[in-house]
């Protein structure tokens, strides 16, 4: 059984259409293959985003917050002999 799709559309600077034509050959794939892997990739990564950043204002609503002074003398701190611990 096929998924349904849906034709996207776009228009894409010719040195960037380009690079896909060219990585498709390499590939031996379709441009269409490849622009559903990039699709894919980026998808997932703006959704891994979004729940990271999700997760830290959990964090911040929850008062698990370092001082920003403290994260700066910290990392001040690396240059020296003695680091502050974490």
């Amino acid at each position: 059984m096929t998924a349904a799709t849906k034709v996207l559309t776009v228009h894409v600077p010719l040195p960037l259409a380009d690079k896909v034509d060219q990585m498709a050959s390499r590939l031996e794939r379709s441009r269409g293959w490849i622009m559903k892997q990039a699709l894919s990739a980026w998808v997932a990564q703006e959704e891994e985003r979004d729940r990271l950043t999700q997760e830290a204002l959990a964090d911040v609503d929850a008062g698990r917050v370092i001082d920003h002074l403290a994260v700066q003398a910290w990392a001040d701190s690396l240059d020296t002999d003695q680091p502050l611990p974490r």
